[in-house]
């Protein structure tokens, strides 16, 4: 088995030399390209994946769609691996014992400075060729999140939401997460959480 650390750069890889590597390095392959997830995210990323995680998972109590959290392998084609920080699978089909097999229904990328311009670009071109419904991309510095849905041409332009507003996720029956609490920040005044 070649360890994570022998990746050549220029080489293209599938889920069969993913699935060999061993070591407890991070890596993604988007196209048959190796992306290493280090070093390890900021804490307010973590802090910021589990109190929206959390939610989601209390909110989606009692129904078929289910949370995961990274490191969670999602298997959208043979050279397609990756981990998004969390993900709602609402078909029990797709889960396997050991990944996601296909598109999440809904997935949520938390940006960090590493990461965010492969979030932005390669990996939400993945998701959206991949035929994820629906694409969230949360900014723990700047405090704000977009979410794009998939439509017959693929994503919308995205809608913006503020720490101050409720952040709905639309495939998953309009569910609300305040992020206010997600970014910790000052509760807004009764009726100034409008939807955008």
């Amino acid at each position: 088995m070649l360890p994570r650390s022998r990746v050549t750069q220029g080489a293209r890889y599938t889920w069969q030399d993913y699935r060999a590597w061993r070591g407890d390095e991070r890596w993604e392959i988007v196209n048959g390209v190796a992306y290493a997830m280090s070093p390890a995210p900021s804490t307010e990323h973590q802090s910021v994946t589990l109190r929206l995680s959390s939610r989601l998972e209390r909110q989606l109590a009692g129904t078929p769609c289910r949370p995961f959290i990274a490191p969670t392998d999602v298997k959208l084609s043979d050279q397609d691996v990756v981990q998004p920080d969390i993900l709602v699978v609402c078909d029990a089909a797709r889960i396997t014992p050991t990944h996601i097999e296909g598109a999440p229904d809904v997935v949520l990328e938390v940006l960090s400075p590493a990461t965010a311009v492969k979030d932005l670009r390669q990996k939400k071109a993945l998701y959206e060729h991949a035929g994820v419904r629906e694409y969230v991309v949360v900014d723990p510095l700047e405090r704000y999140a977009i979410r794009f849905l998939l439509g017959a041409d693929g994503f919308d332009q995205g809608v913006v939401f503020a720490a101050d507003e409720m952040l709905t996720i639309a495939v998953l029956d309009g569910l609300e997460v305040p992020l206010w609490e997600v970014f910790e920040v000052e509760a807004p005044a009764p009726g100034q959480a409008d939807v955008p």
